[in-house]
């Protein structure tokens, strides 16, 4: 599968040159796994990716961090500082991807010109014309609500491009949980040790909806699968096969619009 191959198929999706896309994909599902397509098949559509929306186009990807503390965060926080007293400063900035997102993100986060935003438990890259104002002043708490890569994602009219991808993969759906009109919204806090500016450890909390296990009790079938599935029903995205996988090609904006509103009605305890 080549480079040319995979543009032209990005390009019967429906997308364009100067596209602001945020990208989730399996590279399995796309038959550009290692084992199928060997060494290089990652890179091979990155290529195709900036080749089909040109100079003026701008990719987007959640990498999150592999930190290797993160067992703690399943601790009260009260115990926490306990636990995390002595642990070497965890380097965020150039911590591997989350293993959870995907071996394409830590690929596209380690190609040259990719930037990153400076938070442990929200990271973000991205590459081209807009990532800068993208990642520029990502809010420390509620790193996926206002002021965010998601949010100005929706605003400046980017859409999300998924390769295969499993349904209840579509990051930007967690803004949709802050601008959900639900009262109790479930929230955490994940702690770190990062270096200070002395260079030592200093011990940091984030404040956040909970992302993990949702913002409200939920029997079933992830939520995000179930309002990606009928938003797709209404037939207003593109889709088709790039390489082997079913892709679709999403309006972010009426993603989370919709999301939200599903959460109002769904997620509500009854009266």
């Amino acid at each position: 599968m080549t480079k040319e191959e995979l543009r032209g198929d990005l390009e019967a999706l429906g997308v364009r040159a100067g596209d602001l896309l945020m990208v989730h994909a399996s590279l399995r599902r796309l038959g550009l796994g290692r084992a199928d397509a060997g060494e290089g098949a990652a890179e091979r559509l990155l290529d195709a990716l900036e080749a089909a929306v040109g100079p003026e186009g701008t990719l987007l990807m959640v990498l999150g961090t592999d930190c290797p503390t993160d067992w703690v965060n399943e601790q009260p926080p009260e115990t926490r500082a306990q636990l995390l007293a002595g642990v070497p400063p965890f380097d965020h900035r150039n911590a591997p991807a989350m293993p959870d997102v995907g071996w394409l993100a830590e690929v596209f986060r380690k190609r040259p010109g990719t930037l990153l935003s400076d938070n442990p438990s929200g990271r973000f890259g991205a590459r081209g014309a807009q990532a800068a104002a993208l990642l520029a002043d990502q809010p420390w708490h509620d790193y996926y609500g206002p002021g965010s890569p998601l949010e100005k994602l929706c605003r400046r009219g980017g859409k999300i491009l998924r390769l295969g991808a499993n349904p209840d993969t579509v990051t930007a759906l967690h803004y949709a949980e802050y601008l959900a009109d639900l009262p109790d919204k479930r929230r955490t806090r994940w702690d770190y040790v990062l270096a200070g500016p002395d260079g030592q450890g200093e011990h940091v909390w984030i404040d956040c909806l909970d992302d993990s296990r949702g913002i409200a009790e939920w029997e079933g079938e992830d939520y995000f699968a179930l309002i990606l599935k009928a938003w797709l029903a209404l037939g207003r995205h593109g889709e088709g096969l790039v390489g082997k996988a079913q892709s679709e090609l999403i309006d972010a904006a009426d993603l989370v619009a919709f999301g939200a509103r599903w959460m109002e009605e769904n997620l509500a305890a009854p009266a």
